[in-house]
């Protein structure tokens, strides 16, 4: 299942029609991958230095980068200096993978033939795209939509006025009403007259034994997947952002807010309305207040609260002394 790709590269990277220092190199790539994820064959790219130890291991040839971040790269690959590493990796995307960088409607809906999906039961009102596959006793409420390519598990139970693209779904997970899977995320490239949109290649992952409550949204990753791990349950409202990896048993509350890239470990616990901010690492079994705003790391095993979050014994002693 984790195979599947949702958008098609028109082209493989020729590193010459982009930079002009392999102008007369016949240099062929074959996609852009992250830091961690790369191979020979792959482009990669370092813009942030939260990332250097991903960085330091690569097995990327060729990586996008600046040079206050280049030296924390293996000898055997190959540096592009630039100080604008995420606009020229946008820029390569978007003429590689045409269609990723704005949500077009999925124009093959239909209502979905009941000989097809013979141990499925659908509501009123449902479209279904090609080639999308369900598991046995699965339940699809009224309204939902199912985009191309989207797989589900068995035993899955999806609500009313859903709409999922871009996505893999595992077993047993339930998907209360109104909730949004596998939208583009937001990523742009400021510049003066007109924003560069980010156009974004990845997926939503959902394990098994999920549940995400109403009116949930989880956007897709931009270069790498967004990831719910097994057992996970998020509560109403809840935003998880591109590239965001939530792993097993974590419990989380209504409105909280995951910025991009963040990574939450196993059995974390979040309070309603709290926000977790881009690029961080929230280790396992940690407990975060309602309405904290965590700005940076936090270890395994702690429980913070407050703005900026600090450890709670901190908290309460700030509070007292106020």
């Amino acid at each position: 299942m984790n195979d599947v790709n949702f958008f098609k590269k028109k082209k493989d990277i020729i590193l010459g029609n982009y930079f002009n220092i392999y102008k007369n190199h016949k240099i062929r790539l074959t996609d852009i991958r992250i830091l961690k994820n790369a191979s020979k064959e792959h482009l990669t790219f370092f813009d942030n230095i939260r990332y250097k130890d991903e960085a330091k291991i690569t097995k990327a040839k060729y990586c996008i980068t600046t040079s206050k971040l280049k030296n924390f790269l293996p000898k055997s690959c190959e540096i592009i200096t630039t100080e604008k590493v995420l606009y020229e990796v946008a820029n390569i995307l978007k003429d590689i993978y045409p269609d990723a960088d704005i949500d077009f409607p999925d124009f093959n809906l239909k209502l979905p033939n009941k000989r097809k999906f013979s141990g499925v039961k659908f509501g009123n009102n449902v479209f279904i795209g090609k080639n999308v596959k369900i598991g046995k006793n699965t339940h699809i409420g009224d309204n939902t939509i199912i985009e191309s390519n989207v797989v589900i598990g068995k035993k899955v139970i999806i609500g009313s006025n859903v709409h999922i693209k871009n996505t893999l779904i595992g077993n047993e997970v339930v998907i209360q009403s109104g909730c949004k899977l596998g939208q583009k995320g937001f990523g742009f490239i400021s510049k003066k007259n007109k924003n560069f949109k980010f156009p974004h290649i990845g997926r939503v992952l959902i394990s098994n034994y999920v549940e995400l409550s109403s009116n949930c949204t989880i956007d897709r990753g931009s270069v790498d997947d967004t990831v719910i791990g097994e057992n996970t349950y998020l509560d109403n409202q809840v935003h998880v952002a591109h590239n965001v990896k939530i792993g097993k048993n974590c419990m989380i509350a209504g409105q909280v807010g995951f910025a991009g890239s963040s990574t939450i470990g196993d059995n974390v616990s979040i309070g309603g309305q709290a926000g977790i901010s881009g690029h961080l690492k929230i280790g396992n079994n940690v407990k975060i207040g309602g309405g904290s705003g965590v700005i940076k790391n936090i270890e395994d095993n702690q429980i913070v609260m407050g703005y900026p979050a600090v450890s709670f014994k901190d908290f309460i002693k700030n509070w007292k002394n106020k």
